[in-house]
């Protein structure tokens, strides 16, 4: 069963830029408060059409793609 898009790119939407489906704010802008040690919470209370549900989709979505791409140990 396909997981429904999170995030997709329309190049009418911000020339192109991944946002959150549905939104006009870009996905990267999720990783930049988490990186600057913001909690989520500020996040969405800051950009309220993006759900918790998406912007935990999307941490998800990052999890795996870095579990799917880590470099075997040697």
């Amino acid at each position: 069963m396909a997981k429904p898009a999170v995030v997709h790119v329309d190049p009418e939407i911000l020339g192109g830029t991944p946002v959150f489906v549905g939104t006009r704010v870009p996905a990267k802008t999720l990783f930049d408060y988490l990186e600057a040690g913001d909690p989520l919470d500020d996040f969405l209370n800051d950009f309220p059409s993006v759900t918790r549900e998406q912007a935990v989709a999307a941490l998800e979505l990052a999890r795996e793609m870095t579990e799917s791409h880590a470099a075997v140990a040697r």
